[in-house]
């Protein structure tokens, strides 16, 4: 089987609800990054959470976006594994991410409206995850 081929494989059995959830995060992760590393930050109000504030590297920004599309580009291809595995995985680190942002906020570090839109959105798409995994499990 060719590099391509095998990449873009899915189950032959298809997609499990929480799998096309994945995909779709992955979806949202890899547009709301690049909209922050080409500049669309504004969309999720970056910029103004940046306008007067001790943060102001553009560059660390895009960094940023460049990372979380990355991990929207992992989560779209772990997705499409159809391994409940790796669903639940991004359950453990969605739901870990307040733990790490909240401080970087308390001390100053981090914008709030990065650090509680992450800190909120993060742990809910978490917790539709994990809904969907149980209901798919006690469904079978």
């Amino acid at each position: 089987m060719g590099f391509f081929r095998a990449l873009w494989a899915t189950p032959p059995e298809g997609l499990s609800p929480l799998s096309r959830y994945i995909v779709a995060n992955g979806v949202l992760y890899l547009v709301l990054g690049l909209g922050m590393y080409f500049g669309a930050s504004p969309l999720i109000g970056l910029v103004a959470a940046l306008e007067g504030s001790q943060l102001t590297d553009v560059g660390l920004v895009r960094v940023c976006g460049m990372a979380v599309a990355f991990i929207g580009w992992f989560y779209v291809m772990g997705g499409r594994t159809g391994a409940a595995s790796f669903g639940l995985a991004t359950v453990v680190d969605r739901l870990l991410l307040p733990a790490f942002l909240l401080p970087l906020w308390l001390l100053g570090e981090l914008p709030a409206s990065l650090a509680l839109s992450f800190c909120a959105l993060d742990p809910a798409l978490a917790l539709v995850a994990l809904w969907l995994w149980r209901r798919d499990r006690t469904s079978r």
